[in-house]
């Protein structure tokens, strides 16, 4: 046998072995379930019904789980009760100080779409002036971190202002009642405290630091099904993709998924951004220094390492 039919054997051998294996892992899957919220990626990917249209010839069902912000989502992922899901930079710092059984599967750098509100005539002009208010954001999710960073901008500490835990549900009546004197938020709440609730855009967090966006696996199911995984990537990738070329359609989508009107969404969806990529190693540095920060303050009980628990696709 002559070194270039080898090579060509061998590689029909390896991709058999690979599609073998693939069609295996797919057959133990019968249903895969995805959490998401109200915006973003996987909202665009389930108005499409992308993944049911991919996975329906392998027998395997998709099933939606909505929730109102990360860190919900990282304790069902934990428990095994989501496979994968989408949130922002802080909730799996956090999950991962607690040992949950997560990885990071793909990335998606945040340039706008979040920030700090305080209302139209609110007196605080500027970063310093939260100094001793009530700013309300929810505990371990990406507002989180911004109201960290932004406070470090101004020469603050964590302990001038007073955190008001709440959900993004009860945030937005706490802001419009003035329970709260600015709220920490994301799209499409961000934008409905913009133009419902009398809010003033105090910093957009693109002006404080660098965000990521991440989505996130459960951990046992990377393991036992990465090749299922890299699909979901690939599609939710697609999906995004189309959806930085369309977004009046976006707007329209994720309007209809999520109930949010649509005014609103066209808002968020034009200043969102849908770029689906791997974890690079500058946003895994990026995400390194919000768990540093964290555990500097305090707010997580030990240090951890980003790096441990990004999922790289065997078969790459």
């Amino acid at each position: 046998m002559q070194r270039r039919d080898f090579l060509k054997l061998s590689a029909g051998t390896a991709a058999a072995a690979a599609f073998a294996s693939s069609a295996k892992a797919q057959g133990a899957v019968k249903e895969i379930r995805i959490g998401y919220q109200k915006t973003g990626v996987l909202v665009i990917t389930r108005q499409q019904a992308a993944l049911e249209k991919h996975f329906a010839p392998f027998g395997i069902d998709v099933k939606w789980v909505e929730f109102s912000s990360g860190p919900p989502m990282m304790e069902a992922m934990n428990v095994g009760s989501v496979d994968f899901g989408s949130g922002g930079d802080s909730p799996p710092v956090f999950a991962q100080a607690a040992g949950a059984a997560i990885v990071y599967a793909a990335g998606q750098p945040i340039t706008n779409g979040q920030g700090i509100l305080v209302p139209k005539d609110s007196p605080i002009r500027a970063i310093a002036d939260l100094k001793g208010k009530r700013v309300g954001f929810t505990k371990g999710s990406s507002a989180h971190n911004i109201v960290v960073q932004t406070l470090e901008k101004a020469g603050l500490t964590y302990a001038d202002i007073t955190p008001v835990y709440l959900t993004p549900p009860d945030a937005g009546p706490a802001f419009a009642n003035g329970s709260i004197e600015a709220w920490a938020i994301w799209d499409p709440y961000f934008a409905i405290g913009e133009t419902k609730q009398g809010g003033r855009i105090l910093i957009n967090a693109r002006d404080v630091t660098k965000t990521n966006s991440f989505f996130i696996a459960n951990r046992d199911f990377a393991k036992n099904n990465g090749a299922i995984l890299q699909q979901i990537i690939d599609v939710t990738t697609a999906a995004g993709q189309w959806a930085e070329q369309h977004r009046d359609e976006v707007a329209k989508s994720l309007a209809a998924i999520t109930g949010v009107p649509l005014d609103i969404q066209i808002v968020a969806a034009n200043r969102a951004n849908f770029v689906v990529g791997p974890v690079t190693d500058d946003i895994v540095t990026t995400q390194q220094g919000v768990a540093d920060r964290f555990h500097k303050l305090g707010l997580i009980p030990k240090p951890i390492v980003i790096r441990d628990i990004v999922w790289r696709n065997p078969a790459a």
